[in-house]
C-alpha cells in the first residue's frame, strides 16, 4: 500500500491487525523519507494508540472497527485513530510517573504517546486521537 497525502485504513478491533498498522507506518516512512528516530517514535505511538482503541475503546470486540487516518502536509505527518467506544477524559488519567503508579502494569499509553509525538490532540470525547510528527 502506497500512502498518499490522505489515506484511511479501517480494521476490525482485533490486536492481530496491529501488523497492518506496522506495515502502514513502514510504507509512510519509506515514501516520506522519515528518519530512523522519527520512525521509532511513530511506530510506538501510533501502534499504542491503535492498541488502546482496540482494547479500551472497542473493548476487544472484533465486530467493531478502528479507523486509522494518515495525512501529509509539508514536513508534518499526522495520524488519526478513531474507535467506536464511548471515549474517555485524558486529563483524568493517573500520572504513570507518580511513585504510587510506577509498579502498575498498564496506564502508560497516553503518557508514551504524548512524549513521542510532536503534538497530540484528543477529539470526539477521547474516542479519536491525532498524533503529529514533524519530519
Amino acid at each position: 500500500m502506497i500512502p498518499t497525502k490522505h489515506q484511511t485504513l479501517k480494521i476490525n478491533a482485533n490486536t492481530q491487525n496491529l501488523r497492518l498498522i506496522e506495515r502502514l507506518i513502514d510504507d509512510v516512512c519509506e515514501v516520506y523519507n522519515v528518519n530512523e528516530d522519527c520512525y521509532g517514535k511513530m511506530l510506538i505511538a501510533v501502534t499504542e494508540a491503535v492498541n488502546n482503541a482496540i482494547i479500551h475503546g472497542s473493548k476487544d470486540n472484533p465486530e467493531k472497527f478502528v479507523k486509522i487516518g494518515f495525512e501529509s502536509d509539508d514536513n508534518k505527518l499526522v495520524f488519526s485513530v478513531t474507535d467506536e467506544g464511548q471515549g474517555f477524559d485524558p486529563a483524568s488519567l493517573p500520572d504513570p510517573t507518580d511513585p504510587s503508579n510506577v509498579d502498575k502494569v498498564s496506564g502508560r499509553g497516553v503518557f508514551l504517546m504524548s512524549n513521542l509525538t510532536d503534538f497530540i490532540k484528543f477529539e470526539q470525547n477521547g474516542s479519536r486521537v491525532l498524533l503529529g510528527f514533524n519530519n
